[in-house]
């Protein structure tokens, strides 16, 4: 049983989508969709910097550009399952045949923008707290003001809130927690400070006309598995003010059978979880072009099996 996942925010790195250009036609592909959407993907994938590419409406479209390019480039390849990280939701549902590419791009390229204003109301970010007991540690965040906005599994906890919450945080640590690492991210994502960001991604999606997943695809909003087209749009409106159950993903995975997850570029953070909450599941990360070799001998021994 194969699963096929997509990375969220702050998986992007300076030049990541560079070798991947390369591949015949991605050029011309990646030229095609930023001319739709408004925005050089091109530019952003190869020649910015950190910072250019840490802004939230560059990012978002940036991922789920990087996410659809490395999939194709597998050639065919029929998942049993899909399922992305926050952004990657998005990814995942072109992945599952909701959403045609360009119709991805494009409601991806409001998300960014929405949740990026939102985020510039109030100085805000997020955290990852390394070590401690989850449900310790999400009873601390919540008397510090903050939201355990993403809870990963393999007891990764992520906090959301103001900066002033996140600093009160590094001194004043859950028990057991070991160090708070801040993230490549401008904002407090799936938390009340993107309400801003709802109304206008709800009426992005009302024009859009989602078909039903052709695959199992997993929601951040419970891990369930959605079979509408236009519930897979409303929990991607909600998601972007909700916390993301990545644990709660990978547990379905599990109940699903999975044997096997690839994780499209930029890959290695959902793979990494997998490592340590699906013992025996086998994972690969397509970091660039190198990878896709191995991606393709794992594809044909699950498609064997």
């Amino acid at each position: 049983m194969l699963v096929l996942v997509a990375p969220g925010q702050g998986a992007q790195t300076p030049g990541f989508l560079t070798p991947w250009l390369e591949l015949p036609g991605a050029a011309d592909r990646v030229a095609a969709w930023s001319d739709a959407i408004g925005l050089d993907l091109v530019h952003y994938g190869t020649q910015a910097d950190a910072d250019a590419i840490r802004d939230t409406a560059v990012a978002q479209p940036l991922l789920v550009a990087a996410g659809i390019l490395s999939a194709s480039a597998l050639g065919e390849v029929a998942p049993d399952a899909v399922a992305g990280h926050s952004v990657g939701e998005i990814t995942a549902a072109a992945f599952a045949g909701v959403l045609s590419d360009t119709a991805a791009l494009s409601l991806v390229r409001t998300r960014g923008q929405a949740m990026a204003e939102a985020a510039a109301i109030t100085p805000t970010g997020m955290s990852a707290l390394l070590g401690g007991d989850p449900e310790v540690s999400a009873e601390h965040l919540k008397k510090l003001g903050l939201t355990p906005a993403n809870v990963n599994g393999a007891g990764q906890i992520v906090a959301a809130g103001t900066l002033e919450q996140l600093a009160e945080l590094n001194e004043n640590k859950p028990e057991g927690v070991r160090k708070v690492v801040p993230l490549k991210v401008a904002g407090a994502f799936h938390t009340h400070h993107m309400a801003p960001a709802v109304d206008r991604l709800a009426e992005a999606a009302k024009a859009l006309e989602p078909a039903d997943p052709k695959v199992a695809y997993v929601s951040n909003k419970d891990g369930g598995t959605v079979t509408s087209g236009r519930e897979v749009l409303d929990r991607l409106v909600g998601q972007v003010a909700n916390p993301v159950r990545w644990d709660l993903c990978m547990q379905t995975f599990q109940e699903l059978g999975a044997t096997a997850l690839i994780e499209v570029c930029p890959g290695g953070t959902l793979t990494g979880l997998a490592k340590r909450a699906l013992p025996g599941v086998k994972t690969l990360a397509l970091k660039t072009p190198d990878d896709l070799d191995a991606a393709r001998a794992l594809i044909a021994e699950h498609a064997n099996a």
